[in-house]
């Protein structure tokens, strides 16, 4: 027998995360592409979660299978950790996880681990599952171990939120995320999809209509980032710089009220994908600028309304972003300087939009309180979303809210 097309692309995108320093959401589309919708879903979550996962899961295979993860050849490292996967996480067939993964190793040529792989398989599926459901999770270096993250983002979440909200941002970010994507105003177009509530132009699907969005009728885009484009508050007629605009869920989404949207990217390559998005989106007020935004030319000012949607740790998306807890880094100086650039291009009395998609008052909160911009409180529209205790902000949860974890702040310059 052979694996399973799906478990043959999940053990590929494994493996270029892991040995070739790939991204998973660059990687997996490369390996998927032949898949049919059924393997490519399971592909997914197999990849993603193993990817997620891989603390714990190296934990329990070090101590199941008696040797050290960093020792074994790179394709038995992936096989193991796509069958620990399997075996400690999913519902999948116990014969199924262990045989295919063995599958895996011999077809990569190294019929001399198959046998070492096969035996350290099958401990795993007798001990794994009952081995981390053991795991105690009292403080924040063994909650990171038990639910696969980086010790430091289990002491943020510690910090800034208390032991109970921090396990429950920890078990929200290790479930697959929500599939919403944003109804472009800007094209006229029938469009499947249930309203949400709250978000106006937000739609929940059960996946994303790959024709749609070929169409430019739609755009994947969470509540959380969506929300995030609400609050900017655009008016008719308004002149829009977005300091920070790829892949452009923002930029277009603004661009649907504004008279023109100047959205600066630094590197080139992302730049030229934001001006397709643009076109496809039918977005032609949207002037795209490849420039890097703490260098820009000087006739960029006096607009309306800036946005600086910040390069962040990104906390709050590690559901869809499963490699970034093991890349993450607070970047709280580079946004500090990307709002002094903000007050600096806005015109007098004009309004700042920041947000991040993290978790952490560093980046957030106290990033703000440096700027000693006039903050606009948001949580009078925006209730439900108030952070908890700073009301004036919104922060969205994962664990709360079932989208991606957005801190949002509005910020007055002076006249």
């Amino acid at each position: 027998m052979s694996a399973s097309p799906a478990r043959r692309a999940a053990f590929d995108t494994i493996q270029r995360v892991f040995e070739q320093d790939a991204y998973a959401d660059r990687a997996f589309p490369a390996v998927a592409a032949v898949l049919d919708v059924r393997e490519r879903a399971l592909a997914q979550r197999l990849a993603y979660g193993t990817i997620q996962r891989v603390r714990t899961l190296d934990h329990g295979i070090e101590a199941l299978g008696r040797r050290p993860v960093r020792k074994l050849d790179p394709p038995v490292r992936a096989a193991l950790r796509l069958g620990g996967y399997q075996l400690a996480f999913s519902e999948v067939a116990m014969h199924a996880a262990v045989n295919e993964s063995v599958e895996l190793v011999r077809d990569s040529g190294l019929e001399r681990a198959v046998s070492f792989a096969n035996a350290v398989l099958r401990r795993l599926a007798l001990g794994l599952r009952e081995l981390v459901s053991g795991l105690p999770e009292g403080t924040p270096v063994e909650a990171a171990l038990r639910h696969s993250y980086p010790d430091w983002v289990a002491e943020t979440w510690w910090r800034d939120f208390g032991p109970d909200e921090a396990l429950a941002l920890m078990r929200a970010q290790n479930e697959p995320p929500e599939t919403v994507v944003r109804r472009n105003a800007l094209k006229a177009g029938a469009v499947g999809g249930e309203p949400d509530p709250e978000i106006p132009g937000a739609l929940r699907v059960e996946r994303v209509d790959e024709q749609a969005l070929a169409e430019g009728l739609i755009w994947p885009q969470s509540r959380g980032s969506q929300l995030a484009g609400l609050c900017a508050r655009v008016q008719e007629g308004e002149r829009i710089l977005d300091l920070c605009a790829a892949p452009g869920g923002k930029a277009t989404q603004v661009a649907e009220r504004a008279a023109e949207v100047v959205a600066i990217e630094r590197h080139p390559g992302r730049a030229r994908e934001l001006e397709e998005t643009c076109r496809r989106l039918g977005a032609a007020n949207v002037q795209v600028v490849n420039a890097d935004a703490l260098e820009l030319p000087d006739d960029l000012r006096d607009f309306d309304r800036v946005l600086v949607d910040a390069p962040c740790s990104g906390l709050g998306v590690l559901a869809s972003r499963p490699d970034l807890r093991w890349r993450a880094t607070p970047l709280p100086e580079l946004q500090r300087d990307l709002l002094r650039v903000a007050a600096e291009r806005v015109k007098p009395g004009g309004t700042t939009l920041y947000s991040v998609c993290t978790l952490n008052a560093e980046e957030n909160e106290e990033v703000v309180d440096a700027s000693l911009l006039e903050v606009e409180p948001l949580n009078r529209e925006w209730p439900r979303f108030a952070h908890p205790t700073r009301p004036e902000f919104l922060l969205t949860r994962p664990d709360r809210d079932r989208t991606s974890g957005f801190f949002i702040a509005s910020l007055r310059s002076p006249p």
